[in-house]
């Protein structure tokens, strides 16, 4: 069994570590992660995410109603909570920068976006098992965005890895007016991209990372 490095959880020979630089959007995210998810570092990009931004925490499991970190993230008065997911009801970053409830409740506070980091079927399912996620404002996109992620299967082309819908995301935020226009998030892109190139090469040389 090949080494691996202890922090993006990658074999040595394919760290990237060195080519992260961590942002502050202003923002925290807050992966939740399903297990499964957990175990297939070498191509899931959630924990690569989370490296790349100051703050941001990954939280694994199935559900999170009964989990404690959970809990004491969406009850914090520190924070207003939304969820990245789509949904006929959600709201582009523009839309929910002038919704009301933003406006009135959010003044003052930082913005906590979590993210579901899944399959498709799998994300449906601990939203699903998970009530409060379901009652949290719903963020999704203004653009139609392609994944580079050309080589994964995917259940439809506009459907992204956990990386590119944050940096998507901040930069609608920006676009909006929610967040730091200056931060910027070439970085993470510049590390997915190491990411995709180690992966197409192991390919080629008919190996896997």
């Amino acid at each position: 069994m090949s080494r691996r490095c202890l922090n993006c959880f990658r074999p040595a020979e394919y760290c990237l570590c060195k080519d992260i630089v961590p942002v502050d959007p202003g923002v925290k995210f807050v992966i939740l992660m399903h297990p499964w998810e957990a175990k297939r570092q070498k191509t899931g990009t959630g924990r690569l995410t989370a490296l790349c931004l100051d703050n941001a925490e990954i939280i694994i499991g199935k559900s999170f109603d009964k989990n404690n970190r959970y809990r004491e993230l969406l009850e914090s008065d520190a924070f207003y909570p939304v969820i990245l997911y789509p949904g006929t009801d959600s709201l582009t970053a523009a839309q929910f920068a002038d919704s009301p409830s933003y406006i009135t409740s959010g003044d003052g506070k930082t913005l906590l976006v979590f993210l579901v980091d899944a399959t498709w079927v799998m994300a449906r399912k601990m939203v699903h098992h998970t009530p409060s996620l379901q009652t949290l404002p719903r963020l999704s996109f203004q653009k139609p965005y392609r994944s580079r992620y050309e080589f994964k299967t995917q259940p439809d082309a506009h459907c992204l890895s956990t990386i590119e819908s944050t940096c998507f995301q901040i930069r609608e935020m920006q676009d909006a007016g929610l967040i730091n226009p200056e931060v910027r998030t070439s970085g993470m892109m510049d590390v997915f991209q190491r990411l995709i190139d180690f992966q197409l090469d192991c390919e080629k040389r008919g190996s896997a990372p």
